[in-house]
């Protein structure tokens, strides 16, 4: 991160990492259900400084707001409004979108409503569609239902590596920045995550929404980033997207589950050919 920027929505104050400030062209980046914005440093980096990377941390989570409020700030409908006013405070009318898992359901919302359409320019989803596994949607619901503390810092890394296997790290500074950047301590001198246990109200107080119509709604150019052993997103599911999305662009990053970490040039030279692309 080269920057940090802040806007406040409401109560809410919302941490926004920024690489590549003077860069001309820009790409927001949204980061998974647990997850913060520093997640996508190797992204940027690997990206270059001809683009800036904007990577909000979700209230809740990293360096914004707990809410006072979960069932009012812990949904879609408050991400989207929040997206809003992030995009106005850096005067977007227009920018690429890269979500990874609950990112990436956000962005396809903005893509798809009439009022917001026309400032995403286009759609990168990371390892999500508007239609998920049921297994994996339930052990992703188990484990961030349960509170996660720890005696020793060793043990929160251990937990780390064992839960996000699916980003695919393969190197051991990585999961060691990881565990680093996602620990806090509690009052009693344990340890925990950075996020707010309550983030998972939205799964109890968000309304349900019909995905499928979001993404036939969706006009903007589209890619779809796939683990290759994800337990969210089907292979079918993609096949699917794809008939209903014909200039859709693809990508199976192998050794991957759930989301790949956008951190090794396979994954992202593609990416970044998708994003320079001249717009049909």
């Amino acid at each position: 991160m080269q920057h940090l920027e802040w806007i406040s929505v409401d109560d809410l104050d919302v941490a926004v990492r920024v690489w590549h400030p003077g860069a001309s062209r820009t790409l927001v980046a949204w980061h998974g259900l647990a997850r913060h914005g520093g997640d996508f440093a190797a992204l940027a980096h690997r990206l270059g400084p001809g683009w800036r990377v904007l990577a909000p941390d979700t209230p809740g989570r990293g360096l914004s707001t707990w809410s006072p409020r979960p069932e009012r700030d812990y949904t879609y409908a408050r991400y989207a409004e929040i997206a809003r006013v992030m995009l106005d405070h850096f005067a977007l009318e227009r920018a690429a979108w890269l979500g990874t898992s609950m990112g990436g359901l956000l962005g396809l919302r903005l893509a798809a409503e009439p009022a917001t359409a026309s400032r995403i320019e286009r759609l990168v989803l990371n390892d999500i569609g508007p239609e998920l596994e049921p297994a994996g949607l339930e052990e992703l619901g188990d484990y961030f239902s349960r509170p996660h503390e720890f005696s020793t810092f060793q043990d929160l890394a251990v937990e780390l590596r064992h839960h996000y296997a699916g980003f695919g790290i393969a190197d051991d500074d990585t999961w060691r920045r990881l565990a680093l950047e996602s620990a806090r301590r509690l009052p009693d001198g344990r340890w925990s995550f950075h996020y707010d246990p309550d983030i998972t109200a939205q799964f109890a107080h968000d309304t349900p929404r019909d995905l499928w119509a979001d993404w036939h709604a969706l006009r903007c150019p589209a890619m779809v980033i796939r683990g290759a052993d994800s337990p969210l997103l089907a292979a079918t599911t993609v096949a699917r997207m794809a008939e209903t999305q014909p200039g859709l662009i693809t990508l199976e990053a192998a050794g991957c589950g759930h989301a790949p970490f956008l951190d090794r040039d396979s994954q992202v030279e593609p990416l970044r050919r998708f994003l320079a692309a001249e717009e049909p």
